[in-house]
Parts: structure tokens; C-alpha cells; sequence
């Protein structure tokens, strides 16, 4: 029997922590434990200035989440549905301060289609198949999914797939940019890795406010997206990152944003141990 930290394994790789889902014996199935541990490594990943971006796959190789453990979806009470826990988690991880990656191997359905849609960006290897069983069990995705799964890839998909439960393949779910990379199974996670390395290299205040607005594109007026624009680069444009970039790009070097992500982080703490100081 795995002990509870075992059922997420966090790994560190060149400033990118990879959490994987460690229960290959039930298709990596979200019980309470793994929702419970992975929470508590976001919230360390959180304070980490040394993590720059979030890689989100399953143990094995059939399946990256196979959804919520039915033994225990089973027993929920409606006081659990309105409780909504593992909503709130992968609201965590859509609004998270990194950026996120799913590296989906195999089936994604149910609570980890939910939990690929809450990531930034999907990249699925050729085996990966997306699909939302939940009406066949006479429930509904309550995650997220009946939300973000419009967003993506429009009403019309989203209502074939959860009213029907059929399953997408890897293809077609690159086809309606349900994942925007289709690669070996082989190549998954260094496909991940590269991405996210990728992604650290910008500058991280400059990558969190251009995430957050793309975010909330779908949600606000274009008149109120151009505004909130302005403001973002206003800010960005007083800040050292702002300096080392273009600095950097007048020098002909590789910016040094590591050191711009230390000590914003450091100031961070700074003003929380001050403000605790005050209290």
C-alpha cells in the first residue's frame, strides 16, 4: 500500500516540477489522498522561487487520469457535490501563479480531462484518448469540464462528447485544439519538458499577466481586455524584468530572468514578514 505522498510524485528538472499521478493499479483515478497531496504540493510549488512551471502527467502507460475513484464516487452525499473539492482544485491549478502543462498519456476521462482542460497548454502523445463517461453514470462533470471544454473547443463539441460520452482520439483532439502538440508516447514528457523550459525563459511577470489576460478574454468585453492590456504593460514597463530584457536583447545575450524571479520573490517575503510584523 502506497503511503499518501507517494500517490503524487513531485520531481524537480532544471526549474520545472513534474507531478505525476501515482496510482497506475487503478489508471491513476483522483481519490481523496491524490487530491489531497497534490494540493499540498502546489502550495509548495507556490513559494518556490526555484519552479518557473508545472508539469501535470500519469504513472504508466495506460492512462494519465482515468477520472474520479468510484468506490468513493459511490458514498457522495449531496452536501459533497456542492462542497465541489475537486473543482476548487483544478480552479486552483487554472488560476495557478506558474504556468501549467498536461503531458497526457493514454485515457483521459472524467476528473482528468477535467484536470488536462484546467492546464495552459496540452500535449498529448498518440495514445492519449479524451473523453467525459459521466452521464452514462448518471452524474455530470462537476470539475470544471462542462465550462472549459466549451471554451476550448466550442458548444457544439462539448455537448457531442458529454452527452454521448464518445471518445476522441488523439488526432481529432489535436484537430479541434484540445491539445496543441501530438507526439510518440516516447517523446511526451521531453515534448513537456522542452515546453516548459520554454516558457521559464520569458520573463515571469511579463508570462503571468499575459496568461491571466488571455484567460479572461472569454469572459470580459473587448473594450475592458484593451484597457486591463494597457494597465499590464504599465506595470511591466516600471520593473526591472522590463530592464533586463530589453537590455538584454540590445547586448545580443540570453536575459538573466532567474535572478529577476529571486528577487521578486524575495521582496514578496519581505512585505509578508513586515505585514505579519505590523498584525
Amino acid at each position: 500500500m502506497k503511503h499518501d505522498n507517494d500517490l503524487v510524485v513531485r520531481e524537480d528538472r532544471d526549474g520545472t516540477a513534474v507531478l505525476t499521478v501515482n496510482r497506475p493499479e487503478s489508471h491513476n483515478a483522483l481519490n481523496r489522498g491524490v487530491q489531497s497531496v497534490m494540493r499540498w504540493h502546489l502550495e509548495e510549488i507556490a513559494d518556490d522561487p526555484g519552479v518557473g512551471a508545472v508539469v501535470f502527467t500519469g504513472a504508466g502507460d495506460d492512462a494519465f487520469v482515468a477520472g474520479a475513484d468510484i468506490n468513493e464516487l459511490a458514498v457522495r452525499t449531496p452536501v459533497d457535490g456542492l462542497a465541489g473539492p475537486l473543482q476548487r482544485l483544478f480552479e486552483t491549478i487554472a488560476t495557478f501563479t506558474k504556468p501549467t502543462v498536461a503531458a497526457v498519456n493514454g485515457y483521459a476521462f472524467g476528473g482528468g480531462h477535467e484536470l488536462a482542460l484546467a492546464c495552459d497548454i496540452r500535449i498529448g502523445s498518440t495514445d492519449a484518448q479524451f473523453a467525459f463517461p459521466e452521464t452514462g453514470l448518471g452524474i455530470i462533470p462537476s470539475a470544471g469540464g462542462t465550462q472549459r471544454l466549451a471554451e476550448v473547443v466550442g458548444q457544439g463539441v462539448a455537448l457531442d462528447m458529454i452527452l454521448t460520452g464518445r471518445k476522441l482520439a488523439a488526432d481529432e483532439a489535436l484537430r479541434m485544439n484540445l491539445i496543441t502538440y501530438l507526439v510518440d508516447p516516447a517523446d511526451l514528457l521531453d515534448t513537456a519538458m522542452t515546453v516548459a523550459r520554454r516558457i521559464r525563459r520569458k520573463g515571469p511577470l511579463a508570462t503571468e499577466l499575459a496568461r491571466d489576460l488571455v484567460k479572461r478574454s472569454g469572459a470580459i468585453d473587448r473594450d475592458s481586455g484593451l484597457l486591463l492590456e494597457r494597465l499590464a504593460q504599465a506595470v511591466i514597463y516600471s520593473t526591472e524584468e522590463k530592464n533586463e530584457g530589453t537590455t538584454a536583447f540590445r547586448e545580443k545575450r540570453r536575459p538573466d530572468f532567474d535572478l529577476v524571479r529571486h528577487d521578486r520573490h524575495d521582496r514578496h517575503d519581505r512585505h509578508d514578514n513586515e505585514r505579519n510584523a505590523q498584525q
